[in-house]
């Protein structure tokens, strides 16, 4: 892979991955978003060591999993805020 393909894959990932963790920070329990912003993390240190096909597939995965998480958080966080819980 030439430099300039890896640093197309890397950069937006990573800038990703940070603007995951920060969407996130406020959280009170937020281990699932943590670990599902982890994996995206490993997907993008696995596409920085060259193995591209399984660092895209754990990256997809682990964006997945953030959005879903990340919802179920944001769900959950809405309804203790009008609810006074």
């Amino acid at each position: 892979m030439t430099r300039r393909l890896h640093r197309l894959l890397v950069a937006p990932t990573l800038v990703l991955v940070v603007a995951l963790a920060c969407g996130a920070a406020g959280a009170a329990d937020k281990t699932k978003v943590d670990q599902a912003t982890k994996q995206v993390e490993q997907g993008a240190k696995q596409i920085g060591q060259g193995n591209v096909g399984t660092g895209t597939k754990e990256t997809a995965k682990g964006i997945g999993n953030t959005v879903v998480e990340g919802a179920k958080f944001s769900g959950q966080t809405i309804k203790e805020f009008f609810t006074g819980k």
